[in-house]
């Protein structure tokens, strides 16, 4: 974001930029100002989520360090404990179990992202960082969030670890988003290819996460229950960092502590739903049938705690007290945006437009046709616990700056083969809704950002836009109907005024899902 503070000066010294035809200096620098605060605000959710913090309000040792108190839980420590992780936050999670453990700890194994912990030490933040001697062994791994060899390394440990244990023992599960790609291993004889080009094509064709999950439990030996099962009979106590919309515990990097609540006719209908069944590799219909006929049927968890101890509510709750401490009407949409990134796009645009009737009555309204259309939208996208109408009477009576907050996750449907995330790709396409409808005397600016400080393979979190950014790429010869067709938003932002679009943070060391922010000022 401070790059785009630069764009003003740049923008100065081209006297034919369209902007200045229209002498809008004033509105590109109330832009900047904007954008400022924005990624303020992302930065607030972000900092509300950061593992080490959430981790000590769920654990604790009794005062004789004799006992884990996890919630209203005891569990009873003899030099039995041992920790195993996987996920974007795990690494500042299994830092601070550490910290707190101390002694009691015999043994870890954990997989993270690749680069972790070399990006931690570049942003100075010791406290993600595991101590030197540590009991904890790393493995880094799933570059741009995909499943590859080195993630399948640290999935073995992880098994062996857990296979070793005994009833005495008590396994600590440390799980947050991305755990799904760090924790790889395909039940034989589908190799790790197969299963990685088989997920790739379902999330192409748009598959939602959980029926991605569903896909990945059944052909996985630790997920869907199966880590908890070769833990078998030791305790276990998994704390889950949630990524996904509602705080599935089963769905969550797949759920690993959580047996599996489908069978392979799950999968089948899947499968043809995205027409995939038919070019499925025989491994893959090997192991479909296997679990078919399997006479033991699912196994259970009954020897297994599953806490979760953050989501995106924590991140949404704090962004909204600083933007109230700013000056701003703040309202949380919904803490589960979900659904098609073309249809929230539409939402998106179309709520501010419908927004700015509200504060500013002396334009003309918003039609009964667009309020009715604002609604379908937002039924067809099923957002639970959509506070639409508090936003829409918060606006009418207070008239002043308002910040609309949301999380959750869109779907996208891969085209192309171009680069970019579903953030920069939602706010690629908010901006060319926001050229639809007239805003008249009030600046709005749409951010989207992921927690973990990485959206899709890109080293950017997100982007942020407004209403002049059809102008603004015309202005520079991008068209962005062509960018979307080949699901290139990344290479747009780059291109847009050097990047100055782009939202940067790094890893961030914690993965709550998508932040939307959504301004809007009267002038």
């Amino acid at each position: 974001m401070a790059a785009a503070l630069q764009v003003l000066p740049r923008l100065a010294r081209a006297p034919l930029h369209p902007l200045l035809w229209r002498g809008s200096v004033a509105r590109l620098a109330s832009s900047m100002a904007l954008a400022e605060q924005a990624r303020q605000l992302f930065e607030t959710a972000v900092g509300a989520v950061l593992p080490g913090p959430m981790l000590h309000r769920a654990l604790s040792l009794d005062p004789g360090g004799r006992q884990l108190q996890v919630r209203d839980r005891n569990f009873q420590l003899r030099q039995n404990l041992y920790l195993v992780g996987f996920g974007k936050a795990v690494l500042g999670m299994a830092a601070a179990a550490e910290e707190l453990l101390g002694q009691h700890l015999v043994q870890g194994v954990i997989s993270v992202p690749k680069g972790i912990r070399a990006a931690m030490e570049r942003a100075g933040k010791q406290e993600m960082l595991l101590k030197p001697h540590s009991r904890v062994q790393v493995f880094e791994g799933a570059e741009d969030n995909l499943p590859d060899r080195d993630a399948l390394r640290a999935a073995l440990a992880i098994r062996q670890l857990a296979e070793g244990l005994t009833a005495d023992d008590l396994l600590l599960v440390l799980i947050s988003g991305g755990g799904s790609a760090l924790l790889p291993a395909p039940i034989p004889p589908v190799t790790l290819e197969e299963k990685q080009t088989l997920t790739r094509l379902l999330a192409a064709r748009g598959a939602t996460i959980q029926e991605l999950n569903t896909i990945r439990k059944a052909l996985s030996q630790l997920k869907g229950g199966g880590l908890a099962q070769a833990a078998y009979p030791a305790q276990v106590v998994s704390l889950i960092l949630s990524d996904v919309v509602g705080d599935p515990v089963e769905v969550i990097a797949s759920g690993p502590t959580v047996a599996s609540s489908h069978n392979v006719q799950d999968c089948l209908h899947i499968l043809n739903r995205y027409g995939l069944r038919a070019a499925l590799p025989r491994s893959v219909k090997t192991v479909l049938s296997r679990a078919d006929s399997d006479p033991h049927g699912p196994h259970t968890c009954g020897h297994v705690l599953n806490v979760i101890i953050g989501s995106n509510v924590l991140a949404l709750a704090e962004a909204q007290r600083q933007a109230e401490a700013l000056g701003y009407q703040a309202v949380v949409l919904s803490a589960a945006m979900q659904g098609d990134v073309k249809s929230m796009a539409q939402f998106y645009g179309l709520l501010a437009h419908v927004a700015r009737t509200r504060l500013t009555p002396s334009m003309d309204g918003a039609s009964v046709e667009e309020d009715a259309q604002l609604h379908e939208l937002a039924a067809e996208l099923q957002i639970p616990d959509l506070q639409l109408e508090e936003a829409l009477e918060t606006m009418a009576r207070g008239r002043g700056p308002v910040c609309l907050l949301a999380g959750g996750e869109p779907t996208v449907q891969l085209q192309g083969s171009g680069r970019g995330g579903r953030n920069q790709e939602l706010a690629l396409r908010v901006g060319a809704e926001l050229r639809r409808w007239p805003l008249g005397p009030i600046d709005v600016l749409f951010l989207s950002g992921g927690t973990d400080g990485q959206d899709g393979p890109t080293e950017a979190a997100g982007a942020w836009v407004t209403p002049e950014l059809a102008s603004q790429a015309a202005a520079e010869g991008l068209d962005i109907a062509t960018f979307l067709a080949h699901s290139d938003s990344h290479t747009f932002f780059c291109r847009l005024q050097g990047g100055a679009h782009l939202l940067h943070t790094g890893m961030t060391g914690t993965n709550v899902m998508d932040t939307h922010l959504l301004f809007l000022r009267p002038r």
